[in-house]
């Protein structure tokens, strides 16, 4: 709500994504980018309509049935990272698979670390890594699941123009090896032209 009047942030969004693309959702600031990704990912309800994730209809279940829905299908990469900063760097990829029991979380990370050039970092704390060593280690943990479909929002927003576009070459990559759907939320123009579709917004509307 906006004072009495009801505050209508997305209207009429209706589009498929197939397993393995790669879509970008660009728009201006207020467009509701952000907004839609929640909704994708099941973190936030829509007031009407649904989301259909790997044919589970995400609304059909309480948010205890969407977490465990979104544990098993998907990973996530914010604008902020997200690590823990108490863990080291192998210890934060490993996070998601020792939540699930895996047994051999500390070699799958270890093996991922590698896939991201990372090998040399795994034992520093957030706080001694760069901002881009950071975003590579939420990629890498993100990823270590072997998620079907990958969510981003902003991931190289904080990120200077030449550690963006390695983020970009890496996550790309990982897309397409792991064949993992990857939708994401950019600003980039040039990370939107990189991916397989684009879907713009203009004031809660696609244009």
């Amino acid at each position: 709500m906006s004072g009495d009047q009801p505050l209508l942030i997305l209207s009429e969004v209706n589009f498929t994504v197939e397993q393995g693309d790669s879509l970008a959702i660009s728009g201006a600031s207020g467009s509701g980018k952000s907004t839609l990704l929640g909704l994708l990912a099941g973190l936030d309800a829509p007031s009407s309509g649904t989301v259909f994730l790997d044919g589970a209809d995400l609304f059909s279940f309480d948010e205890d049935g969407r977490a465990r829905l979104r544990g098993a299908t998907a990973g996530f990469v914010f604008q902020s990272f997200q690590l823990l900063p108490a863990l080291n760097a192998l210890e934060n990829v490993m996070l998601p698979l020792e939540l699930r029991g895996v047994a051999d979380a500390r070699e799958h990370a270890r093996l991922t670390l590698a896939q991201v050039g990372l090998s040399a970092r795994a034992h520093h704390l957030p706080k001694h890594l760069s901002g881009g060593e950071q975003q590579r280690v939420a990629l890498a943990r993100a990823f270590v699941t072997r998620p079907k479909i990958l969510f981003a929002d902003e991931p190289t927003g904080n990120l200077d123009a030449a550690t963006g576009a390695q983020v970009i070459e890496l996550m790309l990559e990982l897309n397409r090896a792991q064949g993992t759907t990857l939708i994401l939320v950019t600003h980039d123009e040039a990370l939107a032209r990189r991916c397989g579709r684009q879907l713009r917004l203009e004031a809660g509307r696609v244009a």
